[in-house]
C-alpha cells in the first residue's frame, strides 16, 4: 500500500504567542508531554515495521513539535527507513537546525512558517541558510495580513529563488482583488488559498490514499471530518479505505485541499506534496497560468 499519512498527536503547547492562533503560548503539562511523547514513539514504531507499505508522513502538531526532542528523534528515525518516501513536519522553525545532520536530506522536508514579531527576523532567515547549506528541502511561509506584507517582501528578496515563498490566507478574512494583488505577486499560487474551495460531493484522495491519525491511533479521512475509518494499531482502516467523495460543503486549508482530485495541485506540488513545494518554483511577480479556484 502507497499511503500518506497527516499526524497530529495530543502535543499543543507553543512557544510562540500569535495572535491568530488558539494555541499562542500555550503550556502542556508534563503529564501531557508525556503522554504526547508515548504517543509519537508507538506511531514511529508502527510506521517502522510497515516495511511491506510505501508511506509518506506529515506531522501536523496543534503546537510546535521541533522543540522537543522525541519530535526531532522521531523525525530522523522515520527519514532513514528505505520505505518512507518522505518525512516532512509543519514548524516555526524556532529550533535548532543542527540535529538535522543525522537526517536522510533525501527524505526529510520541513513546511516553515515565518511569524513577524515572534523571533528577530535575521535569526529566522540564518537558519533557512542553514537549511539550504545541509540540502534539506523546505518551503517557508506567512500569513497574509495586512501588517506582514512588509515582511513577505523582504523575506522573498532574502530567500534563494529556488525557496518557494508560500501565503496562507488569514482564517476568516476575504481579500478584495486590491488586497490580493500584492500577495499574489509574492506567491502567484495564492488564488488557491484565497478562497474556501467547494467540496461537498466531490472527489478527494484523503479516505483512500491519505489519512489522518491521531495520538490514539484513531484514523480519520482528514485532520476536518471526525467519521472514524478504524484504528491504525489494529488495522482496522484498511477495510475502510476507499474513494469517496467530501462530505463538507468547503475546504479552506492547504492540507486539506490539496488533496482534492477537482484541483490540479498533485500536478503542481508533484514531488513535494507534504512540504507544500511546487515541482517548479513560481517566480515572484510572474502570474501563473491557473485553474480557477473554486468558490462556494
Amino acid at each position: 500500500m502507497d499511503l500518506t499519512l497527516l499526524y497530529r498527536g495530543p502535543l499543543a503547547s507553543c512557544d510562540y504567542d500569535c495572535p491568530y492562533c488558539p494555541f499562542a503560548k500555550r503550556r502542556d503539562t508534563t503529564a501531557q508531554l508525556r503522554a504526547d511523547r508515548a504517543a509519537l514513539e508507538r506511531f514511529t514504531d508502527w510506521a517502522a515495521a510497515r516495511k511491506e507499505d510505501t508511506l509518506s508522513i506529515l506531522f501536523t502538531p496543534w503546537g510546535e513539535g521541533l522543540v522537543r526532542s522525541w519530535y526531532r528523534r522521531a523525525v530522523v528515525r522515520l527519514s532513514r527507513l528505505p520505505h518512507v518516501r518522505r518525512v516532512a513536519v509543519q514548524t516555526n522553525l524556532s529550533c535548532r537546525t543542527d540535529w538535522l545532520s543525522e537526517a536522510d536530506a533525501d527524505t526529510v522536508a520541513l513546511w516553515c512558517t515565518y511569524h513577524p514579531g515572534q523571533t528577530p527576523y535575521e535569526r529566522f532567515l540564518a537558519k533557512t541558510h542553514d537549511l539550504t547549506a545541509r540540502g534539506v528541502r523546505f518551503s517557508v511561509g506567512v500569513v497574509a495580513l495586512p501588517e506582514h506584507l512588509d515582511h513577505a517582501r523582504r523575506l522573498r528578496a532574502d530567500l534563494p529563488e529556488r525557496v518557494y515563498l508560500w501565503v496562507n490566507a488569514a482564517e476568516e478574512h476575504t481579500y478584495t482583488d486590491e488586497e490580493a494583488e500584492p500577495w499574489t505577486a509574492l506567491d502567484p499560487l495564492f488564488p488557491y488559498s484565497r478562497h474556501p474551495h467547494r467540496s461537498a460531493g466531490l472527489p478527494c484522495r484523503t479516505g483512500e490514499s491519505v489519512v489522518s491519525v491521531d495520538g490514539d491511533g484513531t484514523v480519520r479521512r482528514c485532520h476536518f471530518v471526525r467519521a472514524e475509518l478504524g484504528n491504525l494499531y489494529d488495522d482496522s482502516f484498511r477495510t475502510a479505505l476507499r474513494p469517496r467523495a467530501c462530505p463538507l460543503a468547503s475546504c479552506d486549508c492547504h492540507i486539506g485541499y490539496v488533496h482534492l482530485e477537482t484541483l490540479p495541485l498533485y500536478d503542481v506540488f508533484a514531488g513535494g506534496v507534504l512540504e507544500r513545494i511546487p515541482a517548479d518554483i513560481p517566480s515572484a511577480g510572474v502570474p501563473m497560468r491557473l485553474e480557477t479556484p473554486r468558490r462556494y
